[in-house]
């Protein structure tokens, strides 16, 4: 299992988990989990597009999502796109920070 370098980092419990969203179009978008980034008092997931032809990391995007709810558990339930480019400039520069030894970044 991957470890990040960062107190505000949580990574997966496993590596591979995806999960499945529906973008405003009505698609199904299944996006792979990277780990949450705790920014302040809000709570961020990190996530890899992936489809039959493109496996996780071969576009080099990175999906940047907001928690907006929490199960009974405490584990994110919902989540919403950030709108955002100040917030998620600085959540990216976090996760990057965080993240350092498992993934190469280009600048």
């Amino acid at each position: 299992m991957r470890q990040g370098s960062a107190p505000n980092f949580c990574p997966p419990v496993e590596e591979g988990v995806t999960l499945e969203f529906v973008d405003e179009r009505g698609d199904a978008v299944t996006l792979e989990f990277l780990g949450l980034v705790l920014h302040g008092e809000r709570r961020y997931g990190f996530f890899f597009p992936v489809s039959e032809d493109e496996p996780a990391g071969s576009s080099g995007e990175v999906v940047l999502l907001e928690v907006t709810e929490l199960d009974e558990d405490g584990q994110p339930s919902a989540f919403e796109l950030v709108e955002d480019e100040g917030v998620a400039s600085e959540v990216y520069a976090d996760f990057r920070q965080a993240t350092k030894d498992l993934y190469d970044f280009a600048d």
